[in-house]
């Protein structure tokens, strides 16, 4: 393969922090490269310096090809209103459709439709989701020689993921990728480079492959290792032995007096003797000095990342409940006349595409949003933690520590923060530092700590994969699989969302439904049915016909509540006005569902 871009030494510090130190890498045309390392490892710097937005401290980044055109996704937090503000109104030609077309066919084909006629206020609204499909259009339209895309599954729906899969089986020029979505690595890279301690390490393969082989790796290492100190061992026993008889043989030597003079012969023997020991002394400790400089060196452990949770206490089966909810933006409805009910120690995943309102419902149910219509209910004795996906809320000029003291003036909490940071991979040094010269997986870790200390017995967690590095992610999902309470999740993790969630909440078509099964069977059951038949699916999981005695308690549970509900909202009408038939409409509709299951 024909080498596009040469690295030889590369270096780069920020202060007294050294990220980067002798990078040797070579990037070929048509490769496809995952990188992947802990968060800060200085995975976006390398894209950086890739790019040209950085300058190293030091070795040199050489293009094999004039003008050579690379094109950076950022991660979304990068991105304002005002970076899309000129994007669908560029020019040139490029393969019969211009720019502007090419742009606007790949959002329509990313589920974006209509950006051309999209004001002002529809670009302040933008979800991350969305913030990422417009860059990528805008870099795909492009035409760039070499694709740099950092984090890009990131708040991207299924939808989005599988087409950019594809889209990258047909690109034919570079592509490095910065993620730590193992669904998506597996399937669109076959190099892994990683980086750790400021070193680059190369895997030929994917991701998995890049698991499997380091694991194969670490555990030849450590055997070598073992065996290696095994011999340092024997070498230093055999020193200690050797000095015994050195010190013998000088004491020998040494003697003085009558004796020792008629046995002159015998001091010369022991005065030989001793000099050879205090070689072979030499020898081995030479050789044990050789095997520290040259020698194997024990393999680095993977930090281990550990989270704790609080157990719940039980406090009744009923947790949350939305009643006809409805909610919209100006002239765009994101769902209506939605009902649901969440029970304790369920472990639902939102599922939806980007910008449905999956993150909007989760600002109604912790009160930083109100519904337009409608009722969402929470046990008063709910106590709920809320991680956003949003990491740019800490204060930048603050140091971890001091977040940390002004958060829990307990000192005892404190120490079990500051353990559980160590244990996520953030010692003292890092929180010395500012939060803003943190990275964005490093910013991710601080906040959970944050929310773990929290008493909660309801987790609602919003992209809390974004920005964690691949061990991180693997740890929380055991952590969260332990959890006894509540979960609400968006993610679009799809190994994350699988592990963890039994039960989905499902935006479509402007609906919020339930459904009884975890994202595989849902998504199984989606490719059975025609396209765009998602109602039928949704209608044959809750089926009166396959409904447990369980299942027709819960619904008539939900039936007298949303009973209740339509009766109050009457009261409020006087007859005869419109509001009051609809409402009088809706509660016989009610009334007859209630009394065709009381007959089941």
């Amino acid at each position: 393969m024909t080498t596009l871009i040469s690295v030889r030494n590369l270096k780069k510090s920020f202060g007294d922090h050294t990220v980067l130190s002798g990078i040797n890498i070579d990037i070929a045309e048509g490769e496809r490269i995952g990188l992947v390392g802990m968060n800060g490892a200085g995975k976006t710097t390398l894209a950086n310096l890739l790019f040209g937005g950085l300058q190293p401290d030091d070795g040199m980044i050489r293009a094999h090809r004039p003008n050579l055109n690379i094109g950076y996704l950022l991660q979304s937090t990068s991105y304002t209103v005002h970076t899309f503000a000129g994007m669908g109104a560029m020019s040139g030609d490029q393969g019969g459709l211009s720019d502007t077309e090419r742009f606007l066919e790949l959002t329509s084909q990313l589920g974006l439709a209509k950006v051309r006629h999209w004001d002002e206020n529809r670009f302040e609204g933008l979800s991350g989701g969305e913030k990422t499909k417009l860059a990528i259009a805008d870099i795909w339209a492009s035409k760039p020689d070499v694709l740099l895309l950092d984090e890009p599954t990131n708040h991207l729906d299924l939808q989005g993921v599988e087409w950019l899969i594809d889209e990258l089986k047909g690109f034919e020029g570079t592509v490095i990728v910065i993620s730590h979505d193992r669904h998506f690595l597996d399937r669109a890279t076959k190099r892994t480079i990683e980086i750790d301690d400021g070193k680059l390490t190369n895997y030929p393969g994917n991701y998995t492959f890049y698991r499997e082989e380091k694991a194969r790796r670490y555990a030849s290492q450590l055997h070598q290792y073992i065996e290696q100190t095994k011999y340092e061992r024997k070498i230093q026993e055999e020193i200690a032995r050797l000095k015994q008889w050195s010190d013998k043989a000088h004491r020998e030597a040494g003697k003085v007096g009558k004796m020792a003079e008629m046995r002159a012969g015998v001091k010369e023997f022991y005065r030989s003797k001793a000099k050879k020991m205090d070689q072979q002394i030499k020898s081995r400790i030479h050789r044990l000095e050789k095997i520290d400089l040259e020698g194997v060196k024990k393999p680095k452990e993977e930090a281990e990342v550990r989270f704790g949770w609080d157990q719940p206490a039980k406090r009744g089966r009923r947790i949350i409940e939305a009643l006809q909810l409805s909610k919209s933006f100006g002239e765009r409805t994101l769902f209506d006349n939605s009902s649901f009910f969440v029970q304790r120690g369920e472990r639902i995943g939102l599922f939806g595409p980007n910008g449905c309102g999956k993150t909007t419902l989760l600002r109604i149910l912790t009160g930083e949003e109100t519904a337009d219509a409608g009722r969402m209910w929470v046990s008063p004795a709910a106590s709920i933690a809320y991680l956003t996906q949003d990491v740019s809320d800490l204060k930048p000029n603050q140091t971890v520590l001091a977040m940390i003291e002004d958060a829990f003036p307990n000192r005892e909490q404190q120490s079990e923060v500051r353990t559980m940071l160590a244990n996520m991979g953030l010692d003292e040094s890092i929180l010395r530092r500012s939060i803003g010269d943190l990275s964005l997986g490093e910013r991710t870790r601080v906040k959970l700590a944050r929310l773990i200390m929290q008493e909660h017995d309801v987790l609602v967690l919003d992209e809390p994969t974004n920005h964690l590095d691949l061990p991180s992610r693997e740890q929380l999902e055991q952590a969260l699989s332990d959890y006894a309470g509540t979960l609400l999740v968006v993610s679009h993790d799809r190994y994350f969302v699988e592990r963890i969630c039994d039960k989905l909440l499902v935006f479509n078509n402007g609906t919020i439904s339930k459904q009884e099964s975890g994202l595989k069977e849902y998504t199984d059951k989606i490719s059975q049915n025609p396209p765009g038949d998602m109602k039928t699916v949704e209608s044959s999981s809750a089926s009166q016909s396959g409904m447990s005695a369980e299942e027709r308690k819960e619904q008539l549970m939900l039936l007298d509540n949303q009973i209740a509900y339509v009766l109050g909202e009457l009261a409020k009408h006087v007859q005869g006005d419109g509001r009051y038939v609809e409402l009088d409409a809706e509660f016989r509709e009610l009334a007859a569902r209630k009394r065709t299951l009381l007959q089941k």
